[in-house]
């Protein structure tokens, strides 16, 4: 079967773009009011975000839920729903933080654990529906088109929010949050409304006769298959180091090489120029002049962000004369490249296998994803402390813990290579894995 066209692709597309846009305005935008506004502790708004990770280890359960169901598309939408209505009761949780703290927090984590709810069932069952409806040939580009619009969609809700926040009060943070989540809500049903009714499934492979009654039992057949089980593996480990860098970099450039505030939020432009990049080239190389697997592009992207990020780590040694903006530019490239390769694959094995379990298997990538995310942040952001207390300076801190990171992408580019000779040995994991081929 071809799949799904390249329209119907864009059209999911404004799901993605939906959910990134707004789960990014509600984190990062709360996160500032919090810190510079209400002049709150910074450990606060990260203890929020990292709550919100940590509940969608939860993406297992929707997918599960989603592949007994038999329908994708009541997920999606119910998931964007909770998610939009976190999203509103955390602005009105920070607007009340300014008179009454505790209920403010206490309401704060109740839609933060929401959010997590409502983005974990909708991204898992987003996701799931791809990877049984686009066709292998068009994966690399299918994960990069939903991906760039997501990114597409952060700057343009970043930008205009921002601009209706101006002049800043808590009442028109409440208002603008809102007024996201409606559009957010309007792009997701514009997106996936009828695409599942109108569409099949691209997996000929059957259900097996006696499926699994309960999640657990569920949960433990998928884990038992090879592929899944090594794929989940590989994606927690170059998950945690793709994380560890997030809150790390900025300091990074300001403690080590000088930069003001506004110097190293341009600095985090320019690596999201690289993303943008490297999504795109993998998209064009990948499906459009079909040059290499998509599981050759992962490990091209894993290599190539251990390069750079050892470059980082000896480039702090070398101060003012190092080329941080090239370094950090080839940094995001080789993180795009890694990103859209590593989606296009749990694309492909999502879909893999037995008929009806593509949104199990994704929901076990998801969640492997989720922990990873969560951990990597705070374990990014306490090895540095723990090594400038330990070593004393900020430059040889800092080349440590990206020396560690670099460390960790390598071992993922040798567990995805691992992956290739669980397919010389599984009849079925050639088209699993290298479906972009």
């Amino acid at each position: 079967m071809t799949g799904i066209g390249w329209f119907t692709i864009i059209r999911l597309g404004l799901v993605n773009m939906a959910i990134g846009s707004f789960v990014v305005l509600a984190t990062a935008m709360l996160n500032r009011v919090m810190v510079v506004e209400l002049a709150m502790l910074a450990t606060i708004p990260a203890g929020l975000v990292a709550l919100f990770r940590m509940v969608q280890i939860t993406r297992a359960r929707w997918g599960y839920d989603s592949d007994r169901g038999g329908a994708r598309t009541p997920w999606i939408i119910g998931g964007m729903v909770v998610l939009c209505l976190g999203g509103i009761l955390a602005s009105v949780a920070t607007a009340m933080m300014a008179t009454m703290p505790v209920i403010g927090t206490v309401l704060a984590m109740l839609a933060f654990v929401a959010m997590g709810l409502g983005g974990g069932a909708s991204g898992t069952c987003f996701l799931a529906l791809l990877a049984s409806r686009v066709a292998p040939r068009r994966r690399a580009a299918a994960a990069t088109i939903v991906w760039m619009m997501m990114i597409a969609g952060i700057v343009l809700t970043a930008g205009i929010a921002g601009s209706l926040l101006q002049p800043f009060s808590l009442e028109r943070l409440v208002t603008v949050t809102a007024g996201v989540a409606a559009l957010a809500f309007i792009a997701t049903l514009l997106g996936v409304l009828g695409v599942e009714r109108r569409t099949v499934s691209i997996n000929t492979t059957p259900a097996p006769a006696t499926s699994p009654t309960g999640f657990i039992d569920g949960m433990a057949q998928i884990w038992s298959e090879p592929r899944a089980r090594s794929f989940t593996i590989f994606i927690f480990v170059s998950m945690l180091a793709f994380s560890a860098q997030d809150l790390i970099l900025e300091p990074f450039a300001g403690l080590v090489f000088g930069m003001n505030p506004g110097e190293s939020t341009q600095l985090s432009g320019t690596q999201h120029q690289g993303v943008f990049l490297g999504m795109a080239l993998v998209g064009i190389l990948g499906s459009g002049f079909r040059l290499g697997s998509l599981r050759l592009w992962t490990i091209i992207g894993c290599l190539a962000s251990a390069v750079a990020l050892a470059a980082l780590a000896y480039g702090g040694h070398v101060g003012q004369a190092w080329p941080i903006r090239a370094n950090v530019f080839a940094l995001g490239l080789a993180n795009g490249i890694f990103a859209v390769g590593a989606i296009g694959c749990m694309m492909g094995l999502a879909g893999s296998g037995a008929g009806g379990r593509e949104g199990t298997r994704m929901g076990l990538f998801g969640a492997s994803q989720a922990i990873a995310f969560a951990l990597g942040g705070m374990i990014g952001a306490g090895a540095v402390d723990v090594m400038r207390a330990l070593v004393g300076t900020p430059v040889d801190a800092y080349a440590i813990v990206f020396t560690a990171e670099a460390a960790l992408f390598a071992a993922s580019a040798i567990l995805a290579l691992g992956l290739r000779e669980a397919r010389d040995t599984t009849p079925d994991f050639q088209t699993a894995i290298i479906a972009g081929e």
